[in-house]
């Protein structure tokens, strides 16, 4: 007999195409961010949190609650990494 409560699910990776290309801590380092996740994980690691940072951190957020397409976190993640100078080759 399977005990379902103990079944776990994971969540469904929510990519996104083209990849944005964003500056690391590392000089010279280049994140290519193509994922929800990724967008997500990359937005807390920034020091400049303005309102675009905002906006796609409830982007990324949405997503993940399926409220929102992972292209509209992808959108909203490029706007906050222009504004926050974050974008690499920007």
């Amino acid at each position: 007999m399977t005990n379902f409560s103990a079944v776990t699910y994971a969540m469904p990776m929510l990519w996104f195409s083209p990849p944005v290309p964003v500056k690391t801590k590392r000089v010279g380092v280049t994140r290519e961010v193509n994922s929800v996740d990724a967008a997500a994980e990359e937005l807390l690691t920034w020091h400049k949190r303005n309102a675009q940072w905002q906006t796609a951190v409830k982007a990324c957020i949405a997503a993940k609650e399926g409220t929102r397409t992972p292209e509209a976190a992808r959108q909203a993640f490029l706007t906050a990494a222009k504004a926050c100078g974050m974008l690499r080759g920007q």
